[in-house]
């Protein structure tokens, strides 16, 4: 009843400040474009996908029906959509298209990887999604040539709100819930999201979902 109760709190809050942002939004259409109205438009639209987070950070996606899916097809999919937004991403299935069927919350699984691959494409110039299938799991494999994460602070960064001192902050300009909410998503599936050494000379993300 409290989960509950704070959900629909949030929801009402992010309503109002939706309204709110929409009449700023409207507000700057009627500004034109210059270089100050464009920074402005920028502001709003990282607030309302921080908006956005913290809702789904409150309301988690346990609620999300488990189907089988090729989640190859979400990946290729992730993949395409950080192409359009102007970020070098390249995905590299099994070979195999049935490997890659397993039972996932689509939605979430999505939200999962467009999170982390978000994450890397603020960091790196190139990003490699790759997937395979192991005895009793499928590995998601998003390695990034970035300035990669330091051993010790690799479980540091899972924690809401994080931030990194170094060059690499993995959620600089977001809500710092970008890796708390993937590895919610995984451990929510019964699987996990590690950190590790990429050979890209960046960072590592291992996706692992049990079959």
């Amino acid at each position: 009843r409290a989960i509950s109760q704070r959900t629909e709190i949030l929801a009402g809050v992010s309503h109002d400040l939706r309204t709110v942002l929409t009449r700023m939004k409207l507000q700057l259409a009627l500004l034109g474009n210059g270089t100050e109205v464009a920074a402005m438009k920028a502001d709003v639209s990282d607030m309302e996908k921080m908006v956005e987070e913290y809702l789904a950070f409150a309301r988690g996606e346990s609620a999300e029906t488990v189907v089988d899916c090729n989640i190859g097809e979400i990946l290729d999919d992730v993949a395409r959509n950080a192409r359009q937004a102007g970020a070098g991403v390249s995905y590299h299935g099994a070979g195999d298209n049935g490997a890659l069927v397993v039972p996932v919350r689509p939605n979430a699984f999505k939200r999962c990887l467009t999170n982390l691959v978000g994450n890397a494409t603020k960091h790196a110039v190139s990003i490699e999604i790759s997937a395979r299938r192991n005895r009793d799991s499928v590995d998601v494999l998003v390695d990034d040539d970035g300035p990669g994460i330091a051993a010790d602070q690799r479980e540091d960064v899972f924690k809401p709100f994080y931030r990194l001192d170094s060059a690499r902050n993995l959620d600089g300009g977001g809500s710092g819930l970008g890796l708390t909410i993937a590895r919610d998503i995984m451990r929510a599936h019964g699987g996990d999201v590690v950190l590790e050494d990429s050979p890209k000379g960046g960072l590592r993300a291992r996706v692992r979902l049990p079959v």
